[in-house]
């Protein structure tokens, strides 16, 4: 089943965001050599592609884990939160219904 796994940064992270983010990545891209990811992306703290030093308010995932617990364990070993970017990471079951 997809798991969503909102995750809320804490405020002036996107110095930490830059240095941890090739671990935090690394995972990712684990989940999608396995074709477990539905898709993940930063969001932008103001509406613009690259928000630049305005940085992120936090991340989403939506990726297959076998349960609940496997998509909280995955979760509470990111990088990120690790590195103090996250303040909390949020995760529920996700239905994919379109596209």
């Amino acid at each position: 089943m997809y798991y969503m796994i909102y995750s809320e940064d804490v405020a002036d992270s996107l110095a930490q965001r830059k240095i941890t983010r090739p671990a935090h990545l690394a995972r990712l891209e684990q989940l999608a050599a396995e074709n477990r990811l539905l898709v993940a992306g930063p969001l932008p703290a103001v509406d613009a592609e690259d928000p630049g030093e305005a940085g992120f308010t936090g991340s989403l995932v939506v990726a297959e884990f076998a349960s609940l617990e496997e998509a909280q364990q995955w979760a509470a070993a990111d990088p990120y939160l690790a590195a103090g970017v996250y303040k909390e990471s949020t995760v529920k079951p996700f239905r994919k219904v379109l596209p």
